[in-house]
């Protein structure tokens, strides 16, 4: 192979200021932090909310997107519910992709670009606890429980004759179970974290690859994310402009806290 004509690859790098923990370390710290969020947003969720708020917040998403004309989210269900596997592949993309993809990406940065992994694992972290502060101020009944007769729907299949797909094609999971009820906050739809998660993914492996098509699947992912939030009827399009909103937040308070994480590393006597 001549020089020059060889795949490029970035170098790995020594871990900067604020990225020292050690993996096992970091491990604990996010499935910590995952278990409190988890805790906080179910305590607080569903359970706790009525009906109406959830309804009345879901009316209000849908009149908005009305007014710009860009509430599409039914029709777009509409158009693919008929092709059973084409759901069910999305169904799967929505249950595991999810976690899957996160879980690289920051694998992949503590490994290869340690000198990065402290803020975007501090973005990270501070993007899906800022979600909190959606869930709580805004419960919104996603669209699939504006036609469920449910403890947690709206029954309102006439007006808005979305699917459950998880529940009516199938997938790997259900809200309808007990358990699922019983755990999970039917109303944590605003922001979604399905997106803001994805988008995090994406801007963590776009600038720390150099091969074109692994570049493209990273720019696809959320787009990807975006089109399967809303055919499984889980989330109206404005969710996602939540989860961009929530993820420019926590990288701006992620920047905060690592540059005083530094200035007090900096500050701490030598051992």
């Amino acid at each position: 192979m001549a020089p020059g004509t060889g795949p490029v690859r970035f170098p790995r790098r020594p871990a900067g200021p604020g990225s020292g923990l050690h993996w096992w370390v970091e491990i604990l710290l996010v499935l910590g932090f995952y278990a409190v969020y988890s805790t906080v947003r179910n305590l607080f969720g569903s359970e706790s909310v009525s009906v109406a708020d959830a309804l009345a917040n879901a009316e209000r998403i849908i009149d908005l997107e009305r007014s710009v004309g860009l509430y599409r989210e039914l029709g777009l269900q509409q158009a693919f519910i008929d092709h059973r596997w084409f759901i069910q592949f999305w169904n799967l993309f929505y249950g595991t992709f999810h976690f899957a993809v996160t879980v690289f990406a920051l694998v992949w940065v503590y490994r290869r670009f340690p000198h990065l992994y402290a803020r975007h694992r501090s973005t990270f972290l501070c993007t899906t606890g800022l979600a909190l502060i959606g869930f709580a101020l805004f419960p919104l009944m996603p669209p699939r429980l504006l036609s469920d007769c449910g403890d947690f729907g709206a029954c309102l299949a006439v007006m808005h004759p979305y699917v459950d797909t998880v529940s009516d094609i199938g997938g790997l999971w259900s809200f309808d179970s007990g358990t699922m009820q019983q755990v999970s906050n039917q109303y944590a739809a605003m922001p979604s974290l399905h997106f803001a998660w994805a988008a995090w993914s994406a801007l963590v492996i776009w600038p720390t690859v150099r091969k074109r098509s692994v570049r493209l699947l990273a720019a696809a992912y959320p787009v990807a994310t975006l089109f399967a939030v809303i055919v499984t009827g889980n989330h109206f399009w404005l969710d996602a402009v939540g989860g961009l909103v929530a993820l420019g937040a926590g990288s701006l308070l992620a920047g905060v806290l690592v540059r005083a994480w530094v200035r007090l590393h900096r500050r701490s006597p030598a051992i």
